[in-house]
Parts: C-alpha cells; structure tokens; sequence
C-alpha cells in the first residue's frame, strides 16, 4: 500500500478511523462485555504515539496495531482487554512511554499483557544464539502467565506475514522460517488450527514462490469435476441426517497448498495421486453438551450404513481430547468413485474450539473444565523446559519441537491411569513423565504384561509399567531413546551435575588462560574457539579443558600465539590420554557477504563461491538459500532442508537470498528406482543411464525380492533438469513403477 504516502492527511485519517470501526463493529457483535469506552481511549492512545511514523510498505503504522486487535478479536476471539493490548503493543517498544503510562491510564491488567508483549518484542530472535533461546523463554514464561499475550503475539505474527511482501527477500526467509519452524507449531498446539493453516501457507508462499504458485494453479484447473464429485457424496448423506432430525451444515474443506506440497515431498508423488485433496466437515447444532457425543455416533452410524468404513483410520477424539481441547469423530469411508474420503463430526462448540482454540473455551466454560486442566498440563510441561534450560539456542528450541510437532499417543498406567505422550515415546518417556527419580533409576518395563527394554518404543493403547533399581545411574545413550521434551531436559541435567566438577575446574581453567594472555572475554572469542574445535557450546568447551583432552598451552585462539610447542603437546596426549586436540585448519577469510542482496551462486578461475551444505545435497535448478559462515563463505541449503528449517529459525541475520548462475560443474544426485522385477530389467537401466544419457554412475545399488525390486542410483549431474529427464525416461522402461530424485 505504498500509495497511501500520497494521500493527503485527511484522506489518511479518514482511512485509519474506517479500519479502527471495523475492529469495533466486529467487537459489538461479539458475546463479550461491550467496554467500547477503553477501546476507544486505547486507539486514540495509540495513534496519537505512533503519530508521524510509517511502516516499510509506507502505510500509516497506527494501520498494524489496529490489523492485529482486529484479528485478535475477530479470528481468536478475544475480548476488550486484549483489543486495548493489541491496540498499544508496540508504544512501549517504538516511543517514549513506558510501561507505568500504560498501567496509569488503562489499568494494571492491560499494562501487564503490554509488558509481557514488549518483553517479546522484535520477533523471538535476536542476532544472538543466547539471545534468541533466552527471547523465547520468555514468550513461554509469559504464556504460562497469561495465556492472552502469546494469543495476541499470534496475530501480530499472521499481520507480518500477511504483509511481508514489502520486507527484503533474505528477511522473508528468515521470518517465514521463523514461523514455519515455531509460531505454526505453537499456533497447532493452542488449537489455533485457522490461523496455523494460514501461517504454513504463507510461509510457504515467500520460500517457494514458483511451487506454490503451481499448486494453486492446479487445484484452480481440478475445482469442477471434484467439487461434482464431492457433491455427489454429500447428497445421500445430507438427506439421511435430515431424516434424524438434526439441524447441521455439511461442507468440503480443501487442504491447505502447504499440507499438499508436504504430502507430494514426503510420499515422492505427483498432485494427480494426492487423494485427499478435500475432507468433509459436519457440524451440528446442539444446546446440550451433554448430548454431543451420542449425537456424533449417530452421524457415524448414519454414514457407515450408506459407505464402507476403513477399518483402521476412526479417530475419536470424543472420549480422549487431544492436548491442544481439540475434540471430534473422524472417520474414512469409501466414496462413489473408489477414493477413500476422511469425514469430521463435530458440534458447533467442538468446532469453534477447533478453530479459535483456548480462547473459545472462555465462552463456554463454567468453572475450570477438562479443557483448560489439559491446557495447564502443557503449560506445565513448557516450565518444566524452562526450569531446565539448554545450553544452546538450538539444543533449546530442537527440545522444545519435540512437544511442539509432535502427534501423540495415549498409554495406561497399570493403575488404569491415562498418560500423553508424543509419538515414538519409549518406556523411559514414560519413567521420566512419572517421576524424575524414576527415570534416573529405569532398568526395564512390561508393556502389555511382557518385559522389554527401557529403549522399547510404544503404541497408542498400550499398558506400561517401569522397572525400576536403585543401583542404575542415568547414561549419556539414553538421550537417543527419548521422545518427550521433559525426560531429554531432565536426563541432561542430571548428566550435567555428574559432569559439573569437570565442568567447573575447566571453566576456571578458560578464565585463568585468558588472564594469562590477556585477551578480553567476549562471546566473540568463545564462538571461534567453538567453531576451531567443532564444539556447540560453552560446557563442551570447559570439558574438554576440565578433562584436559587438550592441555591449556594448546588451545588455539584465534588472533593469539599459543604459548608452547603445539607439536610437543599433541605427542603427550597421544602417549598419555589418547585424545588428540582437533587443530583447524586455517582458513582465510573472505570479504564480507551483503544478506540485504541476492547471492549470486557461480563458478570463476579460482572455483565456485559457494559450498555445498553436506546435509541436504542441493543441485543447481534446486530451490535454496545461503547461510554465511564464520569464514564469510556462503553455504547453500536446500529449502525443505531440516537443518536450514531450524538455522532460519535461530540463525536469521546469517541468511542470504540466493539465485544459481552455474553452467559447469558436477553434482552428485541420488535416484530411488522402484517397479517390478524381470530378466535383463538391469542391463536395460544402465544401457539407458551410461550408454544412451552419458552419465556418470557413481553408485549403484539394487535389490529384488519378491518379483519387485528396488534401486538406488547415485550420478554425476549439471543440474535438476538433467535428473528429471533421467527419471522421465527410466520411467518408460517396461516394469519401472517409479523414479524420483531423493536428494
């Protein structure tokens, strides 16, 4: 809306009070209290603070604040108390009143959210690891204070991405992967499940613009004849639930362009063969809760006598609420033309609270129901994060996505007693939730009455009971049979106080060899001393000194002479420890890299000046973006790449937009080759690979079995065009099922 820096004032003014009633003819309509009178105070508050001040796009900044109280009533459902918050977010952050303003002119409670909002101002991340773990902490704190200031942080978020279009390309990613790796998640946990879908596909839409525009594009060309289709299935059973007496609405609703492009990633498929392109959603009237759940049988029953059931995909979320107060019947029935089609039952409460999450239950709660205790749960599972901080920003956030992203299961205590976990839990998982201590002590336990090791992963249903003895000690390998954030949290802390002498002697150690060298004590020494060694962060470095792995006189920081024989040093360990100091090569740094400009990614006589991220393999035609290194060298990561996922999501100031230039040069791929087996099907693959394409086959693996065969190829390429002709073509050999690049 870079236009309206052409209005003239009154035209502006005018524009910002027509937004401002939106919000307020939105709000009246709402079963809320009517407090216009402080709404209204808390806008004029506002614009008068942010008077004279624009953003990026050269709108009138009062336009953002009003944006984000719109969506925090209208899409979550929140009342005059938060409005006011949302209205005054920012004038703590960006003016120069002050938190006691606020509180003197509005009250305590809306100064609080406003505190609480400007403590997580900026986004969670800042341009320090520490920073960022620490920004995010405090988000959390906050939610398991009130749970309004992270509803509210929501919308400002959906406001950023609903206007990121003005920010610079390197900005995008850094703020889309922020949200795809935390304020989606977080979004989904709450129950949020609007709002998470639109993040995701925002996101989405800045990281792979070309792809997003395609699926669009294909689900605009397929519309007709599936809506036909849809409708077709829906007849029948619309006139059967009429016959039942039930007022309802019944509708299609059309999965998400991210969920589709995830599901074509994931399963290597095309958008012909994604089936489930549409669920149906019935949503039903009822007065009385009480009656919800024999009601959503009844549609259950009512559909099952006019489809075909899959047996093994009912979902009841009726009688076990998912952690987040999500509750329906879901089921998958065979439709008219022979796809399987997932049907949603729930009542208009269930759906509103499916929606709008935690804040729905505000209008329908009596007292502290079963909702909000499954709320409190999570939230104290996020302080029992918080009591137990990671060492590093992104040992921190990776634990805390393991509650975040993951699906649950439900298991039973031999006591009949029901315990959530995420999935892949094992019996140690559940020690951990029971009892730190019996974690620590966990030998061993009997899932459905039959012994098993503590490392056994567990199903839904299942019934555990812990092993447990005095004489076991936790062991550093435990971390890789733990699903749940709070056993990982407490396993490492208790790893940590068996370490901490060795911790504490090495840390005096650092000190006392800084003092000697006189070199001052800054984050940026420790981070080259970190990366020279390949350490993550501070207590790997106080151990390996604490363990003297490497001597003090040895230790290589850049910028200073170490002050013996490094030589000498590393013949003493191997004699006498057997740990040798990782020395790093020295490498020359290059001159800085502009992350506000796209990167172009080429060859010239001195080679190419980007690295290849070992991870993810990309290839030029991929879509990908940079991160700058220590060395100022760029590094290039695959978008779907999990690592870049996370390192956009902590490290945002390091990433650059990133356009290849590459006409030469040589890029391993990795081709999966599946179809049916038969004689001479192999001599026929590489006739076509190294005969007819001139490729150059690096590896070759294949394997049949049971008349079906498997083959995983690795070659040389140019770029992504060279490996979808060789898949085009493979797929033309008689028996060949399928060929896709893996990475």
């Amino acid at each position: 809306m870079t236009q309206n820096s052409t209005m003239s004032p009154a035209d502006e003014d005018r524009m910002i009070e027509a937004a401002y009633q939106e919000v307020v003819s939105g709000y009246l309509k709402s079963n809320h209290r009517k407090k216009v009178e402080i709404i209204d105070r808390a806008f004029r508050f506002a614009k008068e603070a942010h008077k004279g001040i624009r953003r990026r796009s050269g709108e009138p900044y009062i336009l953002h604040p009003i944006a984000v109280a719109k969506i925090a009533s209208q899409e979550i459902g929140l009342g005059s108390t938060s409005i006011c918050a949302a209205l005054l977010h920012d004038v703590v952050e960006d003016t120069d009143y002050t938190v006691e303003d606020i509180e003197q002119h509005f009250g305590p409670k809306i100064a609080q959210l406003v505190a609480g909002l400007t403590k997580i101002s900026g986004g969670i991340f800042g341009d320090k690891a520490s920073a960022q773990a620490e920004n995010f902490r405090k988000l959390l704190l906050t939610m398991s204070e009130d749970i309004r200031v992270v509803l509210i942080k929501m919308a400002d978020r959906l406001h950023n991405m609903r206007t990121l279009g003005s920010m610079a390309p390197n900005k995008q990613y850094k703020i889309a992967g922020e949200t795809l790796y935390i304020y989606a998640p977080l979004a989904h946990r709450l129950g949020l499940f609007a709002i998470k879908t639109e993040l995701e596909d925002l996101s989405f839409k800045y990281e792979h613009p070309a792809a997003y525009a395609r699926i669009s594009q294909q689900i605009k060309d397929s519309e007709g004849p599936r809506s036909a289709e849809y409708n077709d299935f829906l007849v029948p059973i619309k006139e059967k639930l009429r016959g039942l007496g039930l007022t309802f609405e019944a509708k299609a609703r059309l999965k998400s362009n991210y969920s589709i492009w995830k599901k074509m990633e994931t399963k290597h498929i095309p958008f012909e063969e994604v089936y489930d392109l549409y669920a149906v959603r019935i949503i039903f009237e009822c007065d009385d809760q009480s009656k919800e759940k024999n009601i959503c049988w009844n549609i259950y029953s009512a559909i099952t006598d006019l489809y075909k059931p899959h047996p093994d995909r009912t979902r009841d979320w009726l009688s076990n609420p998912k952690a987040n107060g999500y509750q329906a019947l879901h089921l998958t029935v065979m439709g008219p033309d022979g796809n399987w089609v997932e049907v949603q039952i729930r009542s208009r409460r269930m759906d509103e609270i499916a929606e709008k999450g935690f804040a729905a239950h505000w209008k329908y709660k009596i007292g502290e129901g079963d909702e909000e205790s499954e709320l409190n749960v999570w939230l104290r599972t996020i302080k029992d994060i918080l009591d137990n901080p990671e060492p590093t920003a992104m040992d921190f956030l990776d634990t805390l996505k393991l509650n975040l992203f993951s699906s649950e299961i439900v298991v039973f205590t031999p006591k009949g007693e029901l315990i959530t976990l995420p999935n892949n839990s094992t019996v140690l998982d559940v020690a951990f939730s029971l009892h730190s201590q019996i974690g620590m002590h966990c030998i061993a336990g009997k899932v459905n009455h039959k012994l098993v090791p503590l490392s056994h992963r567990l199903q839904s249903g299942d019934q555990v009971e812990v092993l447990t003895s005095q004489s076991q000690t936790p062991q550093p390998e435990w971390l890789n049979f733990l699903a749940t954030a709070k056993g990982k949290t407490r396993l490492r802390a208790a790893l940590r106080k068996e370490l901490q002498p060795v911790i504490d002697r090495g840390a005096e150690i650092w000190e006392k060899l800084l003092e000697e060298r006189s070199i001052e004590p800054t984050n940026e020494v420790v981070t080259k001393v970190l990366g020279n060694y390949h350490l993550t962060n501070r207590e790997e470095l106080y151990l390996m000194l604490g363990r003297e792995e490497v001597l003090p006189q040895d230790l290589v920081i850049p910028g200073t002479a170490p002050t013996q024989s490094q030589s000498i040093w590393k013949k003493l360990l191997r004699r006498n420890r057997g740990a040798v100091s990782v020395q790093p090569e020295s490498t020359k740094k290059l001159p800085p890299v502009n992350t506000k400009e796209t990167y172009v990614l080429h060859y010239d006589e001195t080679g190419a000046n980007f690295k290849l991220a070992d991870c993810c393999n990309p290839i030029p035609g991929d879509d990908v973006l940079g991160f700058v290194n220590d060395n100022n060298e760029v590094v290039v990561h695959s978008l779907i790449c999990l690592r870049a996922l996370a390192m956009k999501a902590s490290m945002g100031p390091r990433i650059v937009s990133t356009r290849w230039d590459v006409n030469e040069g040589k890029f391993l791929a990795h081709v999966r080759i599946e179809g049916v087996d038969r004689q001479g099907i192999l001599q026929e693959l590489i006739q076509m690979i190294s005969t007819n394409m001139a490729l150059d086959i690096r590896r070759l693996d294949i394997e049949a079995e049971k008349e079906v065969f498997h083959c995983d190829l690795n070659v040389r390429v140019d770029d992504t065009r060279v490996v979808n002709d060789l898949c085009s073509k493979v797929k033309k050999i008689n028996g060949v099922k399928r060929a896709r690049r893996i990475y």
